[in-house]
């Protein structure tokens, strides 16, 4: 294995987008400017209504952590985005959280759908993942169990983004003017043809 590659962080299966979870905590964070102040609020008044402590400590934890990858421009859109505008913005946070996850979208979903390649599904995912083992001693030493979470959640967080259909069929990313205003040159997640 090589050595010096940053290892993935691999902590996203709690949940999958988060869109729920992001409308309780964007709102906090508007007001308080400071995620850890959110994050404190929302597991002392327990605003995700978790059934344990500790489910809510975890979801408050990776809600914030996806959030504050996102500009606050993006979260005041986030506030008042419309349900598509807002699975494009929780994936994007999702893409920017997770390297695994944002490479797996430029590499795999975004060239298939570039290349007029009408599906996607999991043998592209663990073919992308035996690629990234060569190179990631943690990803080479996933067990088969913790492999196969991390790619349902992966493939879940499509099809609530609205990028990926229930049968994997790769459905196009459509922006409003506002959300490609935010997104920028971000636009590298989705299947689609538009790079700003």
């Amino acid at each position: 294995m090589p050595t010096g590659t940053s290892r993935y962080a691999l902590s996203f299966t709690t949940g999958a987008l988060l869109v729920q979870e992001a409308m309780v905590a964007s709102p906090l964070y508007l007001r308080e400017r400071d995620w850890a102040k959110v994050r404190q609020d929302i597991e002392d008044d327990n605003l995700l209504q978790s059934r344990t402590r500790s489910s809510g400590f975890r979801r408050a934890r990776e809600v914030a952590q996806r959030l504050s990858v996102l500009s606050d421009s993006e979260i005041e859109l986030l506030v008042e985005a419309t349900a598509t505008e807002r699975g494009y913005l929780m994936w994007a946070a999702a893409c920017r959280r997770y390297d695994l996850i944002g490479e797996f979208a430029e590499e795999v979903l975004r060239e298939r759908f570039l290349v007029l390649a009408p599906t996607l599904g999991y043998d592209e995912f663990d073919s992308f993942i035996r690629t990234k083992a060569l190179w990631h001693e943690e990803i080479a030493e996933l067990k088969d169990s913790t492999m196969r979470k991390l790619r349902a959640t992966v493939f879940r967080m499509l099809v609530e983004a609205g990028l990926l259909s229930e049968d994997g069929h790769i459905v196009p990313a459509i922006f409003t003017a506002r959300l490609a205003a935010v997104l920028a040159n971000d636009v590298r997640y989705f299947p689609t043809g538009d790079v700003a």
